[in-house]
């Protein structure tokens, strides 16, 4: 049996977000039960304009990317009460190649209490535009504070650590049941 990949999509732009750390931390926490890649290239996506052609070759390695990838697992934050728009200019770049589509996702929002919760909204809405197979269980909030990362940009907090690593291993999991019950 092959060990399941989980391609990490952060919303964020900036490096040191809370967001790309809980990334960055389950990716230095997979272990053996899970592979992870992370999606480097969100600033680098063109705008997405309806028509054309071709896809660019940044494209074309996004397109790849969720391919070779058994699930995706999202974490943002939230601009102007819903997703950035960089985040929802690549669920666009994914529509007309059905990239999402029966693909086992999951969301983990790193946001205090009460904030957030309409990125969440925006992009469950998406993400069911897309036909994506939403992995209910492993979604939530682990709040990530940014006095919590360290010089590494990963989560220091163990407990914090454990519960991405939960996240990540739930969404593994229903990426294997899922791939299973299609053979």
């Amino acid at each position: 049996m092959t060990i399941p990949r989980i391609l990490l999509i952060s919303g964020s732009t900036r490096d040191s977000s809370t967001n790309t750390a809980a990334l960055r931390t389950i990716a230095a926490d997979a272990g053996g039960e899970f592979e992870t890649d992370r999606y480097a290239e969100l600033v680098a996506l063109p705008q997405f304009v309806p028509g054309e052609d071709a896809d660019p070759p940044v494209v074309q390695s996004l397109h790849r990317q969720i391919a070779a990838a058994d699930a995706v697992l999202f974490c943002t934050p939230e601009y102007a009460g819903m997703i950035p728009g960089s985040l929802k200019n690549l669920l666009e770049w994914t529509v007309g190649a059905a990239d999402l589509h029966d693909k086992p996702v999951a969301y983990v929002n790193v946001a205090y209490e009460g904030r957030g919760d309409a990125a969440v909204t925006t992009l469950r809405t998406v993400l069911g535009y897309v036909g994506a197979d939403l992995a209910e269980a492993a979604c939530g909030r682990i709040t990530v504070l940014q006095n919590s990362i360290g010089p590494d940009g990963t989560v220091t907090d163990a407990e914090v650590r454990g519960g991405l690593h939960d996240a990540a291993r739930t969404l593994a999991d229903y990426a294997v049941r899922s791939r299973d019950a299609a053979r």
